[in-house]
This record gives structure tokens, sequence and C-alpha cells, in this order.
């Protein structure tokens, strides 16, 4: 085996390892392998080999981080942020209530009584959009069904 051949290897056996642990997209699996300083020539053939062997799928990632980040209680806004930083710009946020999300994030933190009070309606507006949900997913969430 040639010096290139172990470094390839060793990158493969490196990536492999991350993919074990869990989902990487591709820009996520490229960065840790830059960390851990692979020539950056080994580093895309190993990720295209990943691809192509389908141990690593930006869309199956995506999809497990959607669901992951739903069932956390965070909303469309947020996680599409964070699906960007990580190299991922094609991704279906449509199979998800986020309405119900939203209304149910709401009640389980601040109850279901109707409110009144402006200041803790704002209140829970704000909490609201910080966890990543659009204005018409809040103001929603404060209908009374």
């Amino acid at each position: 085996m040639t010096v290139t051949q172990t470094q390839t290897s060793k990158c493969y056996t490196s990536a492999m390892r991350m993919l074990v642990r869990r989902e990487h997209s591709r820009l996520e699996l490229e960065q840790k392998l830059q960390l851990k300083a692979f020539d950056e020539l080994d580093i895309v053939n190993t990720v295209d080999l990943l691809v192509e062997q389908d141990y690593q799928s930006n869309e199956r990632f995506a999809q497990e981080f959607i669901q992951m980040r739903f069932n956390q209680g965070k909303g469309p806004i947020k996680i599409a942020g964070e699906l960007r930083q990580r190299g991922i710009e094609h991704f279906d946020l449509s199979v998800f209530d986020w309405f119900a999300l939203a209304r149910s994030i709401r009640e389980n933190k601040y109850g279901v009584e109707a409110l009144l009070d402006y200041n803790e309606q704002a209140k829970q507006k704000r909490f609201l959009q910080s966890r990543g949900f659009n204005f018409e997913q809040i103001n929603q969430s404060f209908i009374n069904e």
C-alpha cells in the first residue's frame, strides 16, 4: 500500500465511523474530515464514494434532522436555517403540521386558558418566534378551536 492509499483508507474509515454514529450532511462530513487534517482530494474522493455507496445521503440526513427538530418543538424557520448551515438547500417541511406544534408548545408551557393580558401574550409570541415559528403559526396558536 502506498502512502496515498493509506491516507485515503484512513479518511474513509474515519468518515464511516462518523456515519455509523449518526447521519451527517456532506458539508458536515467534509468539515469534520478537514479538522482531522486529511488531504482535500482524499476528502472529496471519500465523500463521493460514500455518496455512491449510499452511506451518505443529504436527503436522508435532512429527513432525520427535520423529524428530530420537530420532536424537539422547533419551528420551520429555525429548522430551515439550521439545514442551510449544514449545506442542505432542498428539503420538504410541508409534511408536518406546524400550526398544531406551535399550539402544543404554547399550551404545554403556558397553559390552555385564553389570554387577555397584552404583555403576557406578547411574551408568549416572542417565545414561539424564538423557537422558529412564523407569525401566522404563532397567531393561529392563540385562536380557540
